[in-house]
């Protein structure tokens, strides 16, 4: 068994240095703005806003805690499973080094799997958008678009920058949308038994 895990890991590392390999100037900064989450404080605040405005203030703040939710259990789950799993970040990896991986971000702890970013982004997609989706009004495919676009991008931009593995990515993405659908069947059953189902006594 032991042996096949190194197989994987391997197998990893080399389709992350194929994929970390294709950078140019322009790209470059295109991945690190997607990397930073922190860049991605305004578009929390407006999709902040449109929920009070689309869902009313009390059904907004039952999606919002469920959001938040979900990124704690995100966050949480990555520290506790980084540090039983202890596998190194390809920029803390003396191989992935030597073998050209191309690293635009420093720092970070010393373990990566799995990409609490991935989880985070991916959560923050599936919950924001069954959230929207409590106003039966309309069908957010628009922005159903975007945010699984921006979510997609922000979890690949890790493997650019030398942060992740593309192993590390693909179990962030998978976490995200398992804790993101939890997190919005636990918002909607709270609207549901408060009485909010319809739009009209929401506000």
């Amino acid at each position: 068994m032991g042996s096949f895990w190194q197989e994987v890991h391997q197998l990893d590392q080399e389709i992350s240095l194929f994929i970390n390999s294709f950078h140019t100037g322009f790209t470059d900064e295109i991945m690190k703005f997607f990397s930073h989450i922190q860049v991605w404080i305004p578009m929390y605040i407006i999709v902040v806003v449109f929920l009070f405005i689309r869902l009313g203030w009390k059904r907004a703040l039952i999606v919002i805690a469920s959001v938040a939710l979900a990124f704690g259990m995100c966050d949480q789950f990555s520290n506790l499973i980084k540090d039983a799993v202890a596998r190194l970040r390809p920029c803390k990896d003396d191989f992935m080094i030597q073998n050209g991986l191309w690293m635009l971000e420093g720092g970070g702890g010393m373990y990566g799997f799995f990409s609490a970013h991935a989880a985070n982004s991916f959560s923050f997609a599936v919950s924001t958008l069954s959230g929207f989706r409590n106003d039966t009004r309309l069908r957010y495919r628009g922005y159903a678009a975007w945010i699984f676009f921006w979510a997609l991008m922000v979890s690949i931009s890790r493997i650019f920058v030398g942060k992740h593995y593309l192993g590390d990515v693909i179990v962030g993405i998978i976490t995200g949308i398992l804790f993101g659908l939890f997190t919005a069947w636990l918002a909607r059953y709270c609207i549901r038994k408060a009485g909010l189902g319809d739009h009209t006594n929401a506000v």
